[in-house]
């Protein structure tokens, strides 16, 4: 998964909140964060949970995973299990090593059926160019 990019995450949250009309202090009350703290993520000072984000993304009336590929969590050419990933990151049950955990695993599995799907498409290959006295 890609670095956050805290920077780009923040001018992208002001440029919403503006689109929104919304005041700093507003949107800090709509997402139930502090005035602060949430100046410091549009300055790019503070780095977001995936919670937070989730917060700010619904008092904007945005994805969540709009903010989470803002923010490098989710690559955005990821398609495969977006929702999945996007719910992991959303959970409040679980801390972020758990998050991160459940998502290697997740990857490995995607990894292990890419793998195995190519491993079909060979075996194909081969008994494709076969004859039928070959196969026999």
């Amino acid at each position: 998964m890609a670095s956050l990019n805290v920077g780009s995450l923040g001018e992208y949250i002001r440029e919403q909140r503006r689109h929104a009309q919304y005041s700093l202090r507003q949107l800090a009350d709509a997402a139930g964060v502090s005035n602060p703290y949430l100046s410091q993520i549009e300055r790019g000072l503070r780095k977001p949970s995936a919670e937070i984000l989730q917060q700010i993304a619904k008092a904007l009336r945005i994805s969540a995973e709009t903010l989470y590929v803002q923010a490098g969590i989710l690559d955005e050419r990821e398609e495969s299990g977006l929702e999945l990933r996007a719910a992991i990151f959303a959970d409040s049950v679980i801390n972020e090593r758990q998050k991160q955990v459940l998502l290697a695993v997740y990857d490995s599995f995607l990894k292990e059926n890419a793998h195995a799907g190519a491993n079909d498409e060979a075996g194909a290959g081969t008994s494709a160019g076969r004859t039928q006295d070959e196969l026999d």
